[in-house]
């Protein structure tokens, strides 16, 4: 074993956005091993960084569903952009969406998103709000804002209303031009979509990672729970779901792992990376 990828939320986090002992320890264990341990995620790099902070291990940070890779150092090794000119094309389609979308862009704090308005009411966005505010910025009308190449077109909701975003998208006449990233919590009724580079997925990334490393993809383990996680785990010569995983995850065969609440992911790198013989379905 020579790479672990993670997945941040659903996966690394428990059901209340902690980090639980056990995960931190288990990874510190493997760093010490000389394993290398990447955080991959549908997040941002300033909104996973906290979560790698507290971790206190070297981490490389796979971030925007595989758009951009960083070592422990803050170097950045791989950005796959979302050509500015798609993401005017996505805006105009998924207009009737508007206040669900945002553009997220490589950019070192001020107007990282950008809205077109902030609900200040919505009760499912004020804690990103909160926690993001010194990142956001507002556009009106939001095409505006593309001044430059985006990271990605970002629309997020209820699970019903994300499904027409998604079938819009999917049967778009451009839709070569663009990936989707799906992210879905049936429990809160909320999805994320994310619009990338054609190019990204966490899966492309990771391999594009491995092989810059010079590591086989049977010497790598990976650990997810959502939509969003298939083609990482896909990649992954050792596959691991998480008990709290969706269920379309657990169609495939692969290993799975206790929740996240119950250290689904220490369980997981204890059995498959520290040679541990905790038990692991």
């Amino acid at each position: 074993m020579r790479l672990i990828a993670l997945d941040i939320d659903g996966t690394l986090l428990d059901s209340r956005w902690q980090l639980p002992e056990a995960n931190r320890a288990a990874i510190a264990a493997a760093t010490e091993r000389g394993i290398e341990v990447a955080l991959v995620t549908g997040r941002r790099y300033d909104f996973a960084l906290p979560i790698a902070r507290q971790i206190g291990a070297p981490l490389t940070m796979i971030v925007s569903n595989g758009a951009v890779i960083r070592t422990h150092d803050g170097e950045t090794h791989v950005r796959h952009l979302l050509a500015r000119e798609t993401a005017g094309r996505v805006l105009e389609l998924t207009r009737a969406w508007r206040d669900c979308a945002g553009v997220v862009f490589d950019r070192r704090r001020e107007n990282q998103i950008v809205l077109e308005s902030i609900n200040e009411d919505d009760p499912i966005r004020t804690a990103y709000y909160t926690r993001n505010r010194e990142f956001l910025g507002l556009a009106d009308p939001l095409e505006s804002c593309l001044t430059e190449d985006p990271i990605q077109v970002m629309l997020s909701g209820n699970i019903a209303k994300m499904r027409d975003v998604e079938a819009a998208l999917r049967e778009a006449a451009f839709a070569a031009k663009f990936a989707l990233a799906v992210t879905v919590y049936e429990s809160r009724n909320f999805s994320m979509i994310d619009v990338i580079n054609p190019l990204c997925s966490k899966g492309a990334a990771l391999a594009e990672w491995a092989a810059m490393r010079g590591v086989a993809r049977e010497e790598v383990l990976a650990i997810g729970d959502n939509r969003n996680d298939l083609e990482m785990l896909t990649f992954a010569g050792i596959p691991v779901v998480m008990g709290n995983g969706v269920a379309e995850l657990k169609t495939f065969g692969w290993h799975e792992t206790s929740s996240n609440d119950d250290g689904g992911v220490a369980a997981a790198i204890e059995h498959f990376a520290l040679r541990e013989a905790t038990p692991c379905a």
